[in-house]
């Protein structure tokens, strides 16, 4: 049996009164005449009272309740008084939540200038807010790790070994990639300097020592950063999304012990690994560009190893300690403080690589500052 389409017979009755009978099945599929034809035949009444007649409807879905809505807002728009006789069961009673609460007219778009996002007094707030905040998960996780050094906190050791696993092996490609690459623009740079004077081969002490003391950890850092930090966020944010967090809570556990600690902890542990397997990739990458200018691995090795002591990896590890500490608080804390939304989680992923980076360069600098002051 054919469907009949939704169709409408518009009536003039006497004293301003017109009658839309309405007829066929109007379901998801069918093709309604446009209401701007309905409304044109409309305003061409002079009406005070428009009635809707639905005694001759079939089957019917929301493509009804939609065309019944946008006649009831054209009729409220041109003070129209509105009705409905004999619509099928639900009909009335949908319309009525439908129009139970007026629309919202859209905000103007706001003219923005140069300076309309310059408030001072609103940025100290921000700052002020923000300084709070980290200051408060900076204790609360100083805490934590109180009651981890004296054994009353519920840190899972199998958690630390696969957050272990995870900020590890899993980052030796990008670390191994990026080890070399940056060992031998070092090499590169310092041989083209050096080679006016005639010292080639301090090509080695340069890569050795900037390998160890700046960019081996440093990169490492920042790969870090954008791959453990971020993901620690991600990880944290949907926990947060999917009030997991509450759930633990709620059973009397501190989410900064259970969550945040085994993952601090397992950066803390594998930053000082991956900056040494850093710094040797980095010096191999130095040495392939050495020996391609003319300079020989032995002499290569020989003058890499004046280079090569102890204050110079101590240094570096140091630095590796502070890094990790730095990438862990701000992944871990963008994903804690996390809104509950899937926007919201992407927004605390940029958020920890955008803190991170910025914690690392002021660290870095301010450890240079100090290490110059005490000539390590």
């Amino acid at each position: 049996m054919s469907s009949q389409p939704p169709e409408y017979v518009l009536h003039d009755d006497e004293q301003g009164t017109a009658t839309l009978a309405l007829s066929g099945e109007w379901q998801q599929g069918q093709h309604p005449v446009s209401f701007n034809r309905v409304a044109g035949e409309l305003a061409s009444f002079n009406l005070t009272r428009l009635k809707a007649d639905g005694s001759s409807l079939d089957d019917w879905d929301s493509l009804l309740m939609g065309f019944l809505l946008q006649c009831h807002n054209f009729c409220s728009a041109q003070g129209i008084a509105f009705e409905m006789h004999r619509m099928p069961n639900g009909v009335e009673q949908l319309l009525a939540v439908a129009t139970a609460v007026e629309a919202r007219p859209a905000d103007p778009p706001e003219t923005a200038s140069w300076f309309s996002g310059f408030e001072p007094g609103r940025l100290a707030r921000e700052l002020t807010a923000y300084l709070k905040e980290s200051l408060a998960f900076t204790g609360e996780v100083t805490i934590a790790l109180s009651r981890l050094i004296r054994g009353r906190a519920n840190t899972r050791f199998v958690d630390f070994m696969t957050f272990c696993y995870q900020a590890g092996p899993h980052a030796f490609a990008i670390i191994s990639l990026t080890s070399v690459l940056v060992g031998m623009i070092l090499a590169y740079l310092g041989a083209v300097q050096l080679k006016q004077f005639g010292a080639e081969v301090y090509v080695a002490n340069l890569v050795v020592i900037g390998m160890l003391r700046e960019m081996g950890v440093l990169m490492t850092a920042v790969v870090m950063a954008g791959r453990t930090g971020a993901a620690y966020a991600a990880q944290l944010g949907t926990m947060q999304t999917n009030e997991e967090i509450d759930a633990i809570t709620t059973m009397g556990i501190s989410p900064i012990e259970f969550l945040v600690l085994p993952r601090m902890l397992a950066l803390i542990v594998i930053m000082p690994l991956l900056t040494l397997y850093a710094d040797l990739l980095g010096i191999i990458g130095g040495g392939i560009v050495a020996v391609g200018m003319g300079i020989t691995p032995i002499q290569y090795i020989i003058q890499g190893e004046t280079a090569l002591t102890f204050p110079h990896i101590a240094v570096g590890l140091l630095k590796a300690l502070v890094f990790a500490v730095l990438i862990a608080i701000a992944g871990c804390r963008a994903g804690i403080n996390s809104g509950r939304s899937s926007a919201a989680v992407g927004q605390a992923a940029t958020n920890a690589v955008v803190t991170a980076i910025v914690y690392l360069i002021v660290a870095d600098a301010a450890i240079n500052i100090i290490f110059q002051q005490l000539r390590i």
